[in-house]
């Protein structure tokens, strides 16, 4: 929930807004642009945004569909350590959500995959940001939750130790990768680029099941030769210099494909599916904000990661690629692409089509 300060700091805004043309129930196609490009296309997406659109230029942030009425409330599940989410933060707390005339209770989920898909699917909460590779399978089951658009990329990274003995993912072979659990997303993306590199992610290494907090005690005790897990952990652990990344999910042809996504509940985007662009907007305006803003980012942040300091989480929030916010024809394209790597790997089905599957997980809610 936004603070009683911050809906102060907002009511006019807010009232000019909603006098604002009704042009602004419009995606300018700039912004769509600026969203779905590749990384490099546009230096600075953030300020391509407000150069672009006369209400983020004279309203602050927002500027998409604007909701008649007493703001909207919405439940949205996150994982709140997870550094790499920060622009739900940000768009609770500087008003983004509020812009769009959006009140959003911020949800904390601890439990499965399953359950979260569930929880959305079944109206417990109306959305939720999570990791693709980790979505993807249960979402192949058929769970009412759809897709609408990427957050960014990176934050997953393969480390082994820094004694030069595993410098690719080659060196792999006949070894041992610590995971924390054996549906990981850094487990199926890995098993992707292995297989890519000519190893077979089943016979070719063993995955090996560890406390995620221990991941890093198996390889110093030589129980593993390297660990797949995520930011700000991994970050965290590169800092001594004793261990080394392999690889990561912003390497090769992945340093321009999505990581993380955006599910809305299906129910809603068919019954009202205004709120529902409205909700995609915000957080697509949140990120990029975060990439204008790292550091007022990272003081944002700070308190749902206490065992990072500013200067990492800054760090972390540059390194993430949270220009790269793939909609539309775009975003479907990289759903397709991870079914098709997916099944390579053995955990998709081989019957699932990959272009069916995409269309039916994603929805086009930005054309509303």
């Amino acid at each position: 929930m936004i603070t009683e300060d911050g809906a102060r700091r907002l009511s006019s805004r807010r009232s000019f807004l909603r006098t604002a043309s009704a042009a602004a129930l419009a995606v300018p196609a700039a912004r769509v642009a600026a969203w779905a490009a590749p990384p490099g296309k546009i230096a600075d997406p953030a300020a391509a945004l407000l150069e672009q659109s006369i209400i983020c230029r004279t309203a602050g942030p927002g500027g998409g569909p604007l909701l008649a009425g007493p703001p909207r409330k919405l439940r949205f599940s996150w994982n709140a350590t997870a550094v790499c989410l920060a622009p739900a933060a940000v768009a609770v707390e500087k008003g983004f959500f509020a812009a769009h005339n959006l009140d959003v209770d911020l949800i904390n989920f601890g439990g499965s995959t399953d359950q979260l898909l569930e929880a959305i699917a079944t109206g417990k909460s109306d959305a939720g940001i999570g990791m693709a590779l980790r979505w993807l399978k249960p979402m192949e089951q058929g769970f009412d939750v759809k897709i609408t658009a990427g957050t960014h990329g990176g934050c997953m990274r393969l480390l082994a130790l820094n004694d030069g003995k595993i410098r690719s993912l080659k060196d792999l072979k006949g070894k041992s990768i610590a995971v924390a659990d054996l549906a990981a997303p850094g487990k199926n993306f890995f098993s992707i680029l292995l297989q890519k590199e000519g190893l077979d992610p089943d016979k070719d290494v063993e995955w090996r099941q560890f406390p995620g907090e221990l991941l890093r005690a198996a390889l110093e005790k030589g129980e593993a030769q390297a660990l797949v897990d995520g930011d700000p952990k991994t970050y965290l652990w590169l800092k001594d210099g004793k261990l080394a990344e392999v690889s990561s999910n912003l390497h090769g042809e992945f340093a321009n494909r999505v990581c993380c996504i955006l599910g809305v509940r299906g129910s809603l985007i068919r019954e009202d599916p205004i709120v529902a662009k409205a909700l995609t907007l915000a957080l697509l305006d949140a990120a990029h904000y975060t990439v204008q803003n790292p550091a007022e980012v990272a003081k944002i942040f700070l308190p749902y990661a206490p065992n990072a300091s500013l200067a990492d989480l800054e760090a972390l929030l540059r390194y993430h690629t949270h220009h790269h916010n793939p909609v539309g024809a775009a975003l479907k394209r990289e759903i397709a692409l991870y079914a098709d790597e997916l099944k390579l790997v053995n955990v998709f089905k081989r019957t699932t089509d990959p272009a069916r599957f995409a269309n039916r997980v994603f929805a086009d809610v930005l054309s509303v």
